[in-house]
């Protein structure tokens, strides 16, 4: 019912503006009513149109400028009518140029056009906080400790890497050619997934027996033990002495884990 009315309403301030522009040809009686008329006849009607004030700030001036188009024009022909005497411009082209402007209202309709782009303005609008709101959270960048974490969560716990869903809670430099970690689960309550020896030892270029993958003595599954490279050795002979330094290799890195012979090799710089 209400766009019924207001197409009405425009339809009739489209004849009034065709009777304006048409007596405006003959008498200047008409230049200063008319202009007047058609400029309260715009902010009346935006006035009637809250849809164009709600519009997208980006999408509003252009909304309002289409709805003010017919009116603002309507008062330039007026203006134009009364100093077309003075330019020579024939009294045929005038009408032929209020018959278009005429025409033109009454065809495109610019307070429909408006109202029409507002709505495609606020849809757009919508469907992109629509958009945003149903985009999937990027997950939060992986946090590290310190940069031995990152370079054991950024090389190895990576998707596709050999020990996905781990992470590095301790690690220690145990011998000069020795280095122990301590691989702990990334969800808490679940054990450590299996980690390949084999993947391990492809990526670091490190021999196989030189890589243990073993419990944390008094720790659960959520935590495993991986030395790498040569295990230190006390003297040959002294027994007692071997016990006595890998107790306290234990006590800083790997309580409870017994001393293994290896064979002598090469650390690769990165893991020092």
């Amino acid at each position: 019912m209400l766009a019924r009315v207001r197409s009405t309403v425009g339809r009739a301030a489209t004849v009034a503006g065709a009777v304006v522009l048409t007596g405006g040809l003959g008498s200047d009686v008409f230049t200063l009513p008319g202009a007047a008329a058609a400029a309260v006849t715009a902010g009346v009607g935006l006035a009637a149109n809250p849809k164009v004030w709600r519009a997208p700030t980006e999408a509003r001036w252009t909304a309002i400028s289409l709805y003010a188009a017919p009116h603002a024009g309507c008062a330039v022909l007026l203006l134009g009518e009364r100093l077309a005497p003075n330019t020579g411009v024939p009294l045929l082209v005038q009408a032929a140029v209020a018959a278009l402007w005429t025409g033109a209202t009454w065809r495109v309709r610019p307070g429909l056009l408006a109202r029409e782009f507002v709505d495609e303005a606020l849809a757009q609008a919508l469907a992109e906080v629509q958009k945003v709101e149903e985009a999937p959270a990027e997950p939060p960048a992986p946090t590290y400790a310190s940069e031995q974490a990152r370079w054991w969560g950024e090389r190895f716990a990576n998707e596709g890497g050999v020990a996905p869903g781990t992470v590095l809670l301790e690690h220690r430099q145990v011998g000069e050619q020795c280095l122990a970690l301590i691989i702990g689960a990334q969800k808490r309550g679940q054990p450590v997934p299996e980690i390949s020896k084999p993947g391990l030892s492809a990526e670091l270029d490190l021999p196989e027996e030189l890589i243990d993958i073993g419990p944390v003595p008094g720790r659960g599954a959520g935590v495993r033990l991986l030395v790498l490279g040569q295990r230190p050795a006390a003297e040959a002979g002294l027994v007692d002495s071997d016990a006595e330094v890998w107790a306290e290799i234990a006590a800083t890195a790997m309580p409870g884990v017994e001393l293994i012979e290896a064979t002598t090799y090469e650390m690769p710089k990165e893991l020092i």
